[in-house]
């Protein structure tokens, strides 16, 4: 599944899934697994550049995501394994001033989360590298200054409570990406800011690295907020 950015269909992306990430941003834990899709034009190549909007208090969350290998609609918990295929380590940039924006007009967040290059994205991880999820650190830094640096032993909903959870509203299908949700930590990058992602697991051994550059996206959309 080493061509899952091209043969995948769909991101969906977990909110909320780290407590000391909720109340940074001072939101509100739910009773289930909250989700939202982001487009696969977002994905970004390790080494590319992330194209911050016009107007954009751009951020990053970095994360885990899980790439299925086997479609699926209502899978159970007990099943969610054996439709995964690997794993990657991305970040889900955020269009935060826009994001907040449309929270107060009960929008959805697509806009703010939708934008290309909004999804840098590592390089396959085949399961097999990784056994254990549920046991990883992530790292990311931004001009070598550590922001995130969280284990997904703090995820609220571990990811075959996601699997289920979500492919009980939509089909998974072969490629798709899910990210899992990010730790405490997120923040803004501005253009010429240079990040520096990681995935290590339990025994401090490197399963990935993600690195980009920020800059100022040429044309296209303005943010403006109306306060």
């Amino acid at each position: 599944m080493t061509d899952f950015v091209e043969k995948g269909k769909k991101i969906v992306a977990i909110g909320r899934n780290y407590a000391d990430h909720i109340k940074e941003l001072k939101n509100e834990a739910g009773k289930e697994p909250m989700f939202f899709t982001k487009p696969t034009t977002s994905y970004l190549p390790h080494g590319g550049n992330v194209e911050i909007p016009n107007g954009v208090d751009c951020h990053y969350e970095v994360e885990l995501g899980v790439v299925i290998g086997k479609g699926g609609r209502n899978i159970s918990q007990a099943d969610a394994d054996s439709h995964i295929a690997g794993y990657a380590l991305a970040v889900d940039m955020t269009a935060r001033n826009m994001q907040e924006f449309l929270k107060r007009k009960r929008l959805p967040w697509t806009p703010a989360k939708g934008f290309d290059t909004f999804a840098p994205i590592s390089p396959f991880i085949p399961k097999a590298s990784l056994p254990d999820p549920t046991n990883v650190q992530l790292t990311l830094k931004v001009n070598g200054v550590t922001k995130q640096d969280g284990s997904t032993s703090n995820m609220i909903y571990k990811i075959p409570r996601l699997i289920e959870h979500v492919t009980s509203i939509m089909t998974l299908e072969e490629g798709d990406l899910i990210l899992t949700g990010t730790p405490q930590g997120v923040g803004p990058v501005v253009p010429g800011d240079h990040v520096e992602c990681t995935l290590v697991d339990g025994s401090g051994k490197l399963l990935a690295s993600l690195d980009f550059n920020c800059v100022q996206r040429e044309g296209g959309y303005r943010f403006v907020d109306d306060v």
